[in-house]
């Protein structure tokens, strides 16, 4: 015990003094990717050799795999057609309030722990007396938040399995997908997590909400790069629009916050937007794979979600036994009943969230999703400001929000009548009789 709290002591006082403190994260990257690297060759060679087994004793035979089929499970992009044929019913406006308010209220609260388990003091047994401790191992964070999310698709996916009563590949766990697929992206996954919880760090709760609107141009640019998708001009340009808008809220933020933090301003600014740009890019990957796997594998969202939280919880897991840092977390975690509620609940959230946003999507489509996933980024703004008392950048800081969320809201816009017209252009191809 007394190990590991001295293990917390020393990373909280490295992370906090210094030249060096503002770059001790890259020493963790360098030593999470080494982790990570030796469980990504252990899942190649084991994949290599059931693949030699499964040839030598069947003759090749066994290769064949069950693929899901079903017309409800075949991508979590496609509009549900009870939706299609009564968009109006009482049942379905129920829903859709359902899944507004229950994605509003996993996500903001989840935004509100992510925030304040990265940047409390907590003090043992939740007193005030003596000095506090600081937890910094992100990583354990993205371990919890996987290794629950795991256990509640498998659950969901068995359950289902048993209900339907059959061995139909409608309801079977196996899919055409390898576990190579499912380590790529959940690779991926944990590195954007990672970068997500470490940059609280350096940048405040809505910078990193500014910064995630600043996605579209790194996923714009995966599409291309992986799977030569081509993109209209109206989306390159509320790509620049966002771009500039976050740069002008963050522009307009570091000239107040750097009055009060003169110091560690600038060291503070390069780690966390390095960091951004990490979550950015590993998190663009990691949707525009995905996307892949739904559409050469016939994956359902809960086969997706099972198979990439595992396999992001055993990276992490096998990585924080390496270096030795789990039991110091979990040492953590006892001293701290407090903070221990708060990764629970902070668990909790992430699951029933991601289960929400699959639900939603299918139910009613992206564009639904997109307008309630965009609200939820204006209240999580707002919120972070009034709770933890980030400075809002004055006039500037608000136009550049404005011009945020309008060009999100015009992209949403565009890119429906995008869809129309593309329908209308095909009923008059000659899909539709004259």
């Amino acid at each position: 015990m007394d190990r590991n709290k001295k293990y917390q002591s020393t990373a909280f006082a490295i992370a906090n003094t210094g030249y060096i403190g503002q770059w001790w994260w890259l020493g963790k990257l360098v030593a999470n990717l080494f982790g990570y690297a030796t469980v990504l060759l252990a899942i190649y060679f084991a994949v290599q050799f059931w693949k030699q087994y499964c040839n030598s004793q069947h003759d090749g035979n066994s290769n064949k795999t069950v693929q899901s089929g079903s017309a409800e499970a075949k991508g979590p992009t496609k509009e549900s057609a009870a939706v299609e044929n009564s968009p109006n019913s009482v049942s379905n406006i129920c829903r859709l309030v359902g899944c507004f308010l229950g994605l509003q209220a996993a996500y903001l609260t989840w935004g509100v722990l992510q925030e304040q388990v990265m940047t409390t003091v907590y003090h043992a047994g939740d007193g005030t007396a003596g000095a506090g401790e600081k937890f910094t191992d992100s990583q354990f964070l993205v371990f919890t938040n996987r290794l629950l999310a795991g256990c509640v698709a498998t659950c969901l996916l068995v359950t289902c399995r048993l209900v339907r009563g059959d061995n139909s590949s409608t309801s079977a766990v196996e899919t055409e997908a390898s576990v190579l697929d499912y380590a790529y992206c959940s690779l991926s996954n944990v590195l954007s997590a990672w970068c997500q919880y470490e940059a609280l760090l350096f940048v405040s709760f809505p910078t990193q909400v500014l910064a995630k609107a600043c996605k579209i141009v790194p996923v714009m640019l995966m599409g291309k790069l992986v799977s030569r998708r081509t993109y209209r001009l109206d989306e390159y340009g509320t790509a620049v629009l966002i771009s500039a808008g976050t740069s002008i809220f963050l522009l307009s933020s570091s000239s107040k916050s750097s009055v009060r933090h003169h110091q560690s301003v600038s060291g503070d600014s390069l780690s966390g937007s390095a960091l951004l740009a990490g979550y950015m890019l590993f998190d663009s990957f990691t949707s525009t794979w995905q996307s892949r796997l739904f559409v050469r594998h016939g994956l359902t969202p809960l086969q997706l979600m099972a198979g990439t939280s595992l396999l992001s919880a055993a990276f992490t897991v096998t990585t924080q036994l390496q270096q030795g840092t789990l039991p110091a977390a979990l040492a953590f975690a006892a001293r701290h009943p407090r903070f221990l509620g708060h990764v629970t609940l902070l668990s909790v959230c992430s699951a029933v969230g991601q289960l929400l946003i699959f639900y939603t999507i299918e139910r009613f489509g992206p564009v639904t999703f997109s307008v309630i996933m965009t609200v939820r980024q204006a209240f999580a703004i707002l919120l972070s400001c009034l709770l933890f008392g980030h400075p809002f950048g004055g006039v500037w800081g608000c136009l550049g929000l404005a011009g945020v969320f309008l060009a999100l809201f015009l992209r949403i816009c565009l890119s429906q009548r995008a869809k129309k017209r593309s329908r209308e252009d095909e009923s008059r191809s000659g899909l539709v009789p004259a």
